[in-house]
């Protein structure tokens, strides 16, 4: 399949479908990472600027901005955004299986519960925390 070929009429009329739901996907990606920005005192138009919400992300769980590099190491970058999503999740007091195995999964869901529900607190960051730590922060808010 050549460049050509991608992007021919005959592509979008075959791929259509598949393509609006990609887009449908991206929206809500975009507008669930505004929403837990603005939640957790980050500038929401960041979800906007690729990179810099990456930053963005780490700043709220706490990690140093240099494992933005992780982003730039092809398989690493897989790995580590999944430890980031888990990092994300405790960051709002989410310590147990079950929310990593689906912040993991449903990673666009997940992100837009956090950020949409008025019951979920962003507690502080988390990197370095130990975990009888996180387990009395989520005691205090409860």
């Amino acid at each position: 399949m050549n460049l050509s070929s991608i992007f021919s009429q005959q592509f979008f009329y075959e791929n259509g479908g598949f393509m609006i739901t990609i887009l449908v996907i991206l929206i809500i990606g975009i507008v669930a990472k505004w929403r837990l920005f603005a939640k957790c005192n980050q500038p929401g138009y960041a979800a906007f600027i690729p990179g810099y919400d990456i930053i963005c992300t780490l700043r709220i769980v706490g990690r140093p901005i240099s494992h933005f590099v992780f982003f730039l190491i092809p398989v690493v970058q897989i790995i580590f955004g999944f430890i980031l999503l888990v990092d994300l999740a405790k960051s709002f007091g989410k310590t147990s299986l079950l929310d990593h195995v689906m912040v993991i999964l449903f990673n666009v869901l997940y992100v837009l519960n956090l950020g949409l529900a008025y019951n979920e607190e962003y507690q502080g960051p988390v990197y370095g925390v130990s975990g009888a730590e996180l387990k009395e922060r989520s005691a205090h808010l409860a």
